[in-house]
């Protein structure tokens, strides 16, 4: 778990390099309806989120993701997405700060192995930093201001498409397809009807924000990815 807070700490401030040089944070990002202050509201509240379940996993004592659920949630990202830039950029910073401790402290006794996210899903504790790893780094090329998946260390990458391929085949009705990356990687879904190839970073962002422009169908066409998976 050290690396991979390393590896966090790094992404992070990667992050916040980027968000620091932001002059239109009003501006729209890659995520359907979210400006970047809606992205980088979002990126705060997680850390605390995150942080409350570690600390469920810690004290044992349960801890909602997001209290008030969805709705809270989703009341607390617009009352923060117009703020200036570098209101946005301090609480980013001193959540992800904040977080630090939380994460680290998940390498000792766990009073809970497992937490519930939102939605109700069951994550093990010690997964919480490979999650808010993926928060972080999807949530900087939601941005959309010069960071791609193309800057992301091609290990990295292709722990993230791994996940994603993982959770594609978790839904109701998981496609099928045979994911295959340039650099010589292969994943199937389902009954791997279909073939789609491409560069990690490209099928990251196929997998992840469902754009097709980087990746190629070997026969037919790119599959219809369901939403949210």
């Amino acid at each position: 778990m050290t690396r991979e807070l390393t590896v966090l700490a790094d992404q992070t401030d990667r992050l916040l390099a980027t968000a620091r040089g932001l002059t239109d944070p009003g501006g729209p990002s890659l995520c359907e309806g979210w400006s970047r202050g809606h992205v980088l509201t979002h990126l705060a509240r997680n850390a605390e989120a995150i942080g409350r379940l570690a600390s469920w996993a810690v004290t044992g004592q349960r801890e909602e993701m997001y209290p008030g659920g969805a709705e809270a949630r989703d009341a607390d990202i617009e009352a923060g997405a117009r703020r200036a830039a570098d209101e946005l950029v301090r609480d980013v910073a001193a959540t992800a700060a904040d977080l630090v401790p939380r994460l680290e402290a998940l390498e000792g006794p766990l009073a809970a192995q497992e937490v519930e996210m939102r939605g109700g899903m069951r994550v093990p504790a010690t997964g919480l930093p490979f999650l808010r790893l993926r928060e972080v780094v999807y949530h900087h090329v939601d941005l959309d201001a010069g960071f791609a998946f193309d800057d992301v260390d091609p290990d990295l990458l292709r722990r993230f498409v791994a996940d994603a391929v993982h959770r594609l085949g978790l839904g109701k009705r998981p496609p099928g397809v045979v994911v295959r990356s340039d650099e010589g990687d292969a994943w199937t879904v389902g009954d791997g009807s279909a073939t789609v190839a491409g560069p990690l970073s490209g099928i990251l962002l196929w997998l992840a924000r469902r754009d097709t422009s980087q990746v190629r169908a070997v026969d037919g066409e790119v599959p219809s990815l369901p939403r949210g998976a």
